[in-house]
């Protein structure tokens, strides 16, 4: 719900919502129904069949996540149709024109309606793919990270250990990651937001509990 964001949104009053605990509650009701019919839980709010590709790739180390959420997708270009959608890229991100005038009257002049974008720097990637790893695997695999980005193991654990801290008592850490456990992966959000290097104004975004 961002009614400043999109002036339609309005019309539904906020206290007509449900409050984050009455939203809790009935994912956790969505979640046990889930599971009582056989479906398994993938990551932090998907479900799928057990014979489901996301479920075959959960198992098999190869769940990816993207901001539009759970994928076996291993493609490294998604592309965005329609006013104000996200591209990415290998470089960065590419938004097209949020409003729908500006995007049609560009496409109709055989223009792109790109308006803004950002691109990736070295530490933008480690941190992406380490949160990647926290929301598909609740854990933080060390070894991988001081493989392919330019991060000692100690700079990584100093990394690490402040998250640990900032959850004391809830989560693992060790020489081969940190780990969150079962019981903690309600806070799988807000364990990721502390890689986030940009940590945006929460109150621009739409809440998910």
């Amino acid at each position: 719900h961002v009614p400043w964001m999109a002036k339609r949104q309005q019309m539904i009053p906020s206290d007509a919502l449900p409050t984050p605990q009455e939203r809790l509650a009935l994912f956790d009701t969505a979640r046990r129904l889930f599971l009582w019919d056989g479906y398994d839980e993938i990551g932090i709010d998907h479900f799928a069949t057990k014979d489901d590709g996301l479920s075959i790739a959960q198992k098999t180390g190869r769940l990816r996540r993207n901001f539009q959420g759970y994928t076996d997708d291993t493609a490294d270009v998604l592309i965005g149709l329609g006013a104000s959608s996200i591209s990415r890229f290998p470089q960065g991100y590419a938004q097209n024109a949020p409003a729908t005038g500006a995007h049609t009257g560009a496409i109709r002049e055989g223009r792109f309606s790109t308006t803004r974008g950002h691109v990736f720097s070295p530490e933008d990637r480690m941190r992406g793919r380490m949160i990647e790893m926290l929301m598909c695997d609740f854990h933080v695999d060390a070894e991988e990270i001081t493989r392919d980005f330019a991060i000692t193991p100690a700079a990584l654990h100093n990394l690490l250990s402040e998250i640990d801290r900032a959850f004391a008592g809830h989560l693992k850490l060790d020489e081969t990651g940190l780990f969150i456990p079962p019981e903690a992966r309600p806070l799988t959000r807000m364990i990721a937001r502390q890689l986030d290097a940009y940590e945006v104004n929460a109150e621009g975004h739409s809440s998910a509990i």
